[in-house]
């Protein structure tokens, strides 16, 4: 399953999201896992949807040393990273009630972007979307370059 493009959504006064069609048909429920794991990541103000079975993979994936006496820059992390996670579940309308501590944490407001991003789904807002995906879409081969290692002639 890889998730691309980009679809506008409504968070709704219950904090609920519907996922648009053109996601949905990309997740099935039977092998992506019924649920979705919600990660606030502050620093694009977006929320981050993994559906539940890439969000075990990813963490298992990223324990360096599975232990009961990580270091102490690993234990903090994964103890933000999972306070701050919420497993949130699919109505029958195809909807998620995302958390509204998060939801306000980060600022979303009703009007939204669902953007694919690969493995994984992000919430931003609609306005900030659009104000800053031209310059994006301008810093992508730079972007690609540098985490290609090479430089451009």
């Amino acid at each position: 399953m890889i998730f691309t493009g980009q679809a506008e959504a409504t968070i709704d006064a219950k904090s609920r999201l519907a996922i648009p069609a053109k996601f949905r048909s990309r997740w099935d429920p039977e092998k992506d896992g019924s649920t979705w794991f919600c990660v606030p990541w502050v620093k694009t103000n977006s929320l981050r949807l993994y559906p539940e079975r890439v969000y075990e993979e990813l963490f298992r994936a990223g324990r360096r040393d599975p232990s009961l006496t990580p270091d102490q820059d690993q234990a903090d992390l994964e103890l933000i990273l999972h306070s701050a996670t919420e497993q949130v579940d699919v109505d029958a309308n195809n909807r998620i009630r995302l958390v509204s501590w998060q939801v306000e944490a980060l600022g979303l407001p009703g009007e939204v972007m669902v953007l694919g991003a690969g493995d994984r789904l992000e919430v931003r807002s609609r306005g900030a979307w659009q104000a800053e995906f031209k310059d994006k879409l301008g810093a992508m081969a730079s972007l690609a370059d540098r985490l290609g290692g090479r430089a451009r002639p």
